[in-house]
């Protein structure tokens, strides 16, 4: 079952206008940039900061909604992403990628994977 696999919240991913301002606010709350970076492939600055256990991703895509509860993603943290996967996709969710995704963040990489709901991706 895939509430077994699911062990937390990985991140909340919140677009920005502009990723400076976004950094200095979340700072001036006592988070900390873990990772600065930029998309693969593209130019656009994506920060990793943490507060205790909380950790928000922010990317600068010039589309942000700047309005309340405009958050893009929500990442779970689970025990086997092969499993997670295709318990998904087994359940009938509307998949946004055909395979487990890769990004080279931290030292081993992120692997994950995209579904729909509505109109929102989670």
């Amino acid at each position: 079952m895939i509430a077994d696999l699911i062990t937390g919240i990985e991140h909340l991913g919140l677009p920005t206008n502009d990723i400076e301002k976004t950094i200095a606010f979340y700072e001036s709350l006592g988070f900390q940039v873990t990772l600065r970076s930029v998309f693969r492939g593209t130019d656009i600055p994506v920060a990793f900061m943490q507060l205790k256990d909380l950790v928000i991703e922010t990317y600068e895509n010039h589309r942000a909604a700047m309005q309340d509860g405009a958050i893009n993603h929500v990442v779970m943290r689970v025990t086997d992403i092969e499993s997670a996967f295709e318990q998904i996709k087994a359940s009938g969710c509307t998949m946004i990628h055909d395979e487990i995704q890769f990004l080279p963040f931290w030292e081993k990489g992120v692997r994950f994977f995209t579904i729909q709901i509505g109109r929102a991706h989670v």
